[in-house]
């Protein structure tokens, strides 16, 4: 494991409570990992499971599971604990909250990762020719499961609330795809990604008058375990694929051109940016908006694993011209509610 740069601040959230749902790879792996090198005991969920021993793995080809992640928490410096749980299921969600309300009596850090979608998205295509079944499969999984585990568990984030004094008293992250409201190429994965951005809104509306944040993240190009897959490489040697012919070319389906890989980024700093976040006692000023990896590093001045600080926003905006933003004005348009004005006791 790489060394932790100095400017990441160990220990910061020790003795903190998180559940990190969607935990097995990709973001949520190093969000995890974050988590654990900031001294939080870390509930690492999914479904890949070394103790699953029959039936068709969750996800075809991938090897990596929660309790390898859970390993990894604790070497960082926290303490990991893997519970295998199936986020589309309520009665799984609702037997794993009650464990950690037996065991910690509280719950301060809720990350909704939860995806799964990759294989079933079909970039390209017009809507009415996807296949239908993948599509809301897709909505279950990355959409319900975030509802049906915000449902259980923020519950104990509101219960852990009326006895902390310390400030954020509890946090809410939903991690999506892109800090805007562009269209992102895929009927299906377009509303998977607005609607958990708009679910941190929702979330945090109701949750304004308590001392509990709700924002959404987004990563830029991660480096996820497929995605070193995809281009051959591993973490220690990645910027090999830099070196590909047709730099800037993509392929047909999906945004893999080697030159913008050069501006990708591990997983552990969206991990670091959840930290920082976390971490925060001004944090409630971010509620219900919208973050990325590269603006908060820019913020708190944390860097990726390398000591970088990798720039998705900046690259995109030179590259394509342009790259907007979700800012002060377009907030504006949502506070406040009509509902809110006509029923202002409501929440």
């Amino acid at each position: 494991m790489a060394e932790v740069p100095k400017n990441v601040q160990r220990r910061v959230l020790k003795g903190k409570i998180a559940l990190v749902a969607g935990a097995t790879r990709g973001a949520g792996r190093g969000i995890a990992i974050a988590l654990g090198e900031a001294g939080a005991t870390v509930y690492c969920t999914g479904r890949s499971s070394r103790k699953r021993t029959r039936g068709r793995p969750p996800t075809p080809g991938r090897p990596e599971t929660i309790e390898e992640t859970s390993e990894l928490v604790t070497a960082a410096g926290g303490r990991g604990i893997p519970v295998r749980v199936d986020h589309t299921l309520p009665a799984e969600v609702k037997k794993l909250v009650a464990s950690i309300k037996r065991r910690h009596k509280r719950l301060d850090i809720l990350v909704n990762d939860v995806w799964g979608g990759d294989a079933l998205t079909e970039f390209g295509k017009p809507f009415w020719t996807l296949n239908l079944e993948n599509g809301l499969r897709m909505l279950k999984q990355a959409i319900h499961s975030h509802i049906i585990t915000s449902h259980y568990a923020v519950p104990l984030i509101v219960g852990s609330g009326k006895k902390e004094k310390e400030r954020p008293r509890g946090i809410i992250f939903e991690i999506t795809d892109g800090d805007a409201f562009y269209y992102r190429g895929n009927l299906f994965y377009d509303l998977v990604k607005i609607s958990v951005i708009r679910l941190a809104f929702a979330m945090a509306r109701e949750l304004r008058k308590r001392d509990i944040v709700s924002v959404a993240l987004t990563p830029g190009f991660l480096r996820s375990e497929a995605v070193l897959d995809h281009f051959g490489v591993t973490e220690a040697n990645w910027k090999e694929a830099g070196k590909k012919k047709d730099a800037n070319v993509n392929s047909k389906d999906q945004n893999d051109a080697p030159a913008d890989f050069m501006v990708s980024e591990s997983p552990s700093y969206i991990g670091r940016a959840v930290v920082a976040v976390a971490a925060d006692r001004n944090a409630k000023k971010k509620t219900g908006r919208v973050f990325s990896s590269w603006a908060l590093a820019r913020e708190y001045g944390f860097t990726d694993l390398d000591g970088t600080q990798p720039h998705w926003g900046n690259h995109a905006r030179k590259k394509y011209g342009q790259y907007k933003i979700c800012d002060e004005g377009f907030y504006s348009y949502w506070v406040p509610g009509l509902i809110e004005l006509i029923f202002p006791d409501w929440f």
